[in-house]
């Protein structure tokens, strides 16, 4: 199944509710991704651009594309960025089918 990294930030309500009534955020993110089949691998918090990262691993990008807007719809984050990432081996695969592409320079 593709994986996914998500980059999130807490809306400043959503830090005052979490500091009044702690909670921890994974098995919501856990219930999320395996609504629609897949796994949450990690769920960090960071200081920095961005409050948290999460590692998931969803079906299909549809099915995540679907985890993203019900995540980002619901009104507690100021933002919400995924992307998709790539073994290895789709990486090698990828690499070797550039080969022939035959790009050209602009202007070459």
């Amino acid at each position: 199944m593709p994986m996914y990294l998500t980059r999130f930030s807490y809306t400043p309500e959503t830090w005052a509710r979490l500091v009044k009534n702690p909670e921890d955020r994974r098995a919501a993110a856990r219930q999320y991704i395996e609504s629609v089949g897949g796994k949450l691998h990690g769920f960090w918090y960071a200081f920095g651009s961005r409050d948290g990262y999460n590692l998931w691993e969803a079906p299909d990008n549809v099915s995540m594309a679907a985890v993203a807007i019900a995540i980002g719809g619901g009104g507690a984050l100021s933002k919400f960025e995924t992307t998709p990432l790539l073994s290895v081996e789709e990486t090698l695969d990828a690499l070797s089918r550039a080969q022939s592409i035959g790009y050209r320079k602009p202007g070459a």
